[in-house]
């Protein structure tokens, strides 16, 4: 079966019986963004057969196979499914958090409210753990739910004394004091098929202990002895230009400030990216979707939940706005100046962590709208959020509509290319209510 189509095909109903139940689908008449980075293909046509995407091209130039049921998508846009390369899940549920909600019921609770925002998968660092976590990992690839975003995991992070605390979602990492627990670490990672394992080097305002150059440097050698990529959260520039220079893969969040050293660097190692992770430091800025609530929040979002964050924002104090402002005008520009660069930018929401203030799926939106806010091209924030973002999760069969990949993709009812918050609109039903394998409506 095809694994989730994500899309609102209200005007196929005409026919007698579901698209993926079809031989094959041909989808005729929409504008289709393929993620790829190229233009946009007006008039467009693309055949599902079985799970997979067999051609895509003009109307005019792909042929229906025979028996192919056809659905009609003029007026709509089509774009692949979103993939989120940074989250903590199953640790929130409602006004509660914390490592006693890590379970099977709220993970996947979790990863049906990303396939209903059509994000059709999201990658956890640093903060699962026991066998669980795998064991959704290999389920939800194989698509055994029918309702649920893939769940992909870094397993247990590696990380100093002082980030570790029974109630945080470092409760579980590996501690790392010597060389021989980085080898041991790693071994376990890599007995459990992880491609990428998460690590932290933050002072947390000068609360921890961060892990020294020396130690950053033998894990990353290490991960890299084992084929595993390195992911870490660092926000400070001197810190996050060790990394670089130590052949990090990737930085879990933005930078706090960049310059011409950080740059120069960052071009001589082209493949490091940046999973941007921008809710916090720009909801205290601007929240718009929060008053008045928008639908799809207000579907799949607890009202208590959204009461808090109301009453959090509505409590700012001026002075905390105004630092809050200054924080994510130089956070913008860095951004910007990281984009033009050709900085290799993928999507993060942080969602599912112990916040509460990420709506699981809704987040994806705003993070999305943020990158355009902060002065990149709708274009490129959809190739970051799609082809970007797979290739980050390791996801060779998503991120794009073309022939071979996953039948994933999210039917709009107006063009992200025009107002990057397009990607909410669906009027005629809400992003991923309809999905290859039976619907999906996110408990609340």
């Amino acid at each position: 079966m095809i694994r989730k189509l994500l899309a609102c095909i209200a005007l196929a109903l005409t026919i007698a019986i579901p698209a993926w139940a079809q031989t094959a689908t041909i989808f005729e008449g929409a504008r289709l963004i393929t993620g790829d980075g190229s233009a946009p293909i007006e008039n467009s046509a693309f055949v599902i057969e079985g799970n997979r995407i067999t051609a895509v091209g003009r109307r005019s130039e792909v042929r229906a196979p025979q028996g192919a049921a056809r659905i009609d998508l003029t007026g709509k846009t089509v774009i692949p499914g979103l993939i989120d390369a940074h989250s903590h899940i199953g640790y929130m549920r409602n006004l509660t958090s914390g490592p006693q909600n890590y379970t099977r019921e709220n993970i996947l609770d979790h990863m049906q409210r990303f396939a209903y925002h059509g994000v059709v998968a999201s990658m956890a660092y640093g903060s699962d753990f026991g066998e669980l976590p795998y064991i959704l990992r290999d389920e939800t690839a194989k698509g055994l739910d029918p309702t649920a975003a893939r769940f992909l995991t870094a397993g247990r992070g590696l990380a100093p004394q002082d980030e570790i605390s029974p109630n945080n979602m470092r409760h579980s990492a590996i501690l790392i004091r010597t060389e021989d627990d980085i080898r041991r670490a790693v071994q376990e990672l890599k007995s459990h098929d992880i491609k990428m394992l998460k690590t932290w080097v933050d002072d947390r305002g000068g609360q921890v202990r961060k892990f020294p150059p020396t130690t950053y440097q033998a894990i990353i050698a290490e991960a890299h002895r084992n084929n595993i990529k390195v992911v870490v959260h660092a926000t400070g520039l001197e810190d996050v230009k060790g990394l670089v220079r130590a052949n990090v893969d990737g930085l879990a969040h933005m930078v706090s400030d960049t310059d011409d050293e950080l740059v120069t660097l960052l071009k001589a190692h082209p493949n490091v990216f940046f999973t941007l992770a921008l809710g916090g430091p720009r909801r205290v800025v601007s929240a718009p979707w929060i008053n008045p609530v928008h639908p799809l929040i207000v579907e799949t979002v607890p009202p208590e939940q959204i009461r808090r964050l109301q009453t959090r924002l509505a409590g700012t104090k001026p002075e905390d706005l105004a630092e809050a402002r200054a924080d994510w005008d130089k956070l913008a520009r860095g951004i910007k100046r990281l984009s033009d660069a050709g900085v290799r930018i993928g999507v993060g929401t942080d969602g599912g962590g112990q916040q509460g203030d990420q709506f699981i799926g809704w987040t994806m939106h705003t993070e999305l709208e943020n990158m355009v806010t902060a002065g990149m091209m709708p274009a490129q924030v959809l190739v970051a959020a799609t082809r970007t973002s797979a290739g980050i999760a390791g996801l060779d069969d998503l991120g794009t509509v073309a022939a071979g990949k996953s039948a994933d993709f999210v039917v709009l009812d107006a063009n992200p290319l025009d107002d990057i918050t397009n990607t909410r609109r669906n009027s005629a039903c809400h992003l991923a209510r309809i999905s290859a394998r039976g619907t999906s409506a996110p408990r609340i």
